[in-house]
């Protein structure tokens, strides 16, 4: 196989490697700003209640796919995607605006962004909000779980997804049943140029383009900003991005690693459940680079 056969994976790749640095970079700005999802970070309940909350959440749209209300659907997600973005702005300018002006930089951002992917969701866009709000998604709850409740985490949600796409196949089901919605849930790499996302026929054998879940992005990130955030350890400073320690480096790395395992069983062409990789690698990352700074695991 050539490049240009391997030229998705790489798109993919990048789009992942840009998520988890606006984590990074945006978990001083959300401390600042006190933009936590849970009080407490020490507390495993937290782990229960995300598990909880994917339950209902998977529920309630194959309740709605059923029903065909798929714009239920539609109006929730873009609500949660402008509610995100509001967050991500007013934590990134308020480190240069006055809060007034930050305020309204923000909802101009933020419900400007959220109308161009309601009325023109083409695939770029799609990737430009997925990237913003799972970054800031990302950095929001790894900056809520400290470093065993993450791990927990981690290693419930790939035995999930595991189940979810091998076993009982409701994943896929419920990926295919979304689809349609066009919204930034999924990342997608065009496989040339002239692709369009919005004259996608998704019912072909033979898609013109990759697909990633956001979660597949989101969940490792969130080891990553938790190592980065809670673990004192030697670090080294990046422009834009901030200080980054050799835990959370060695974390990075390990996703990369699960990914490029990942990759080569979804050339094949077969939906692949991604977690399992992912959060293996960016375990197995966090405890080499852990290992090497000599800091604590846990």
């Amino acid at each position: 196989m050539n490049l240009k056969n391997y030229s998705p994976f790489i798109g993919m790749a990048l789009l992942l490697l840009i998520v988890q640095l606006i984590a990074v970079s945006l978990s001083k700005p959300f401390e600042a700003n006190d933009i936590k999802a849970f009080s407490n970070p020490e507390d495993t309940g937290n782990v229960v209640l995300w598990i909880a909350i994917i339950l209902v959440f998977t529920a309630f749209i194959f309740l709605v796919v059923r029903m065909n209300k798929k714009w239920i659907i539609k109006a929730f997600i873009l609500l949660t995607v402008a509610s995100t973005l509001y967050f991500v702005f007013f934590a990134l300018f308020s480190i240069v605006l006055p809060p007034m002006l930050n305020l309204i930089l923000t909802l101009l951002l933020s419900i400007g962004l959220t109308i161009v992917l309601y009325k023109f969701p083409e695939w770029y866009i799609i990737d430009i909000t997925g990237v913003i709000i799972a970054g800031g998604a990302s950095s929001m709850f790894g900056i809520s779980l400290a470093i065993f409740p993450t791990l927990i985490l981690l290693v419930l949600l790939a035995v999930y997804d595991y189940i979810a796409v091998y076993k009982t196949k409701h994943m896929v089901a419920l990926a295919e049943g979304v689809m349609d919605l066009r919204l930034p849930i999924l990342f997608v790499i065009p496989r040339h140029l002239k692709y369009s996302f919005l004259s996608e026929k998704f019912d072909k054998a033979e898609r013109e383009a990759f697909f990633m879940g956001l979660g597949d992005a989101v969940i490792p990130t969130l080891l990553v900003v938790s190592a980065n955030y809670f673990v004192n350890a030697p670090a080294f400073s990046f422009p834009l991005i901030g200080a980054v320690n050799i835990p959370a480096i060695g974390a990075i790395v390990g996703t990369f690693a699960g990914f490029a395992v990942l990759t080569g069983f979804v050339i094949k062409g077969k939906p692949q459940a991604g977690l399992p990789f992912l959060n293996g690698g960016v375990i197995l990352g966090y405890v080499a680079g852990s290992l090497i700074a000599g800091s604590a695991l846990i």
